[in-house]
């Protein structure tokens, strides 16, 4: 029995320098801001927030970007492209190169009243002004 040694050897805990636990600098290196008591840094991470824009969270302009402004033509632009009796929606707008596509798909399109119609035109999937919808129903036109 009186020869029976621990597996593993008890280490006391080493005290060193002033009575620290870390020795004569407890880990803080010698010089600088870091180094002194009561420094204060700021994280990082708010100058970084501080350089972005103000429009942070949500707020009065924080959607604006979400809903995009339709693509606008007069009627002068479609009488000079469109003939008699035609069928116009954003597919013939871009087909005649009076519209382009936005990431791949069709724009929404706004049609006004500037310049006069004298066609009879059908209008399909496109936004109308009250200018440009008396116009087109006094020449005949058709709105769906």
């Amino acid at each position: 029995m009186h020869h029976i040694k621990p597996k593993n050897k008890i280490k006391k805990s080493r005290r060193i320098g002033r009575g620290g636990k870390r020795g004569n600098y407890s880990g803080r290196g010698i010089k600088g801001q870091k180094s002194r008591a009561g420094a204060k840094i700021r994280p990082a991470i708010r100058d970084l927030a501080m350089k972005l824009p103000k429009q942070r969270g949500r707020s009065k302009h924080a959607f604006k970007s979400l809903f995009s402004k339709p693509v606008i033509l007069n009627l002068e632009d479609i009488e000079k492209k469109f003939m008699n009796e035609d069928v116009i929606s954003p597919q013939t707008l871009f087909e005649k190169n009076l519209i382009n596509k936005k990431s791949g798909k069709y724009p929404v399109v706004k049609i006004l009243g500037n310049g006069e119609i004298t066609r009879k035109l059908s209008f399909q999937g496109v936004l109308l002004s009250q200018n440009a919808r008396a116009k087109i129903q006094k020449a005949g036109g058709i709105i769906k």
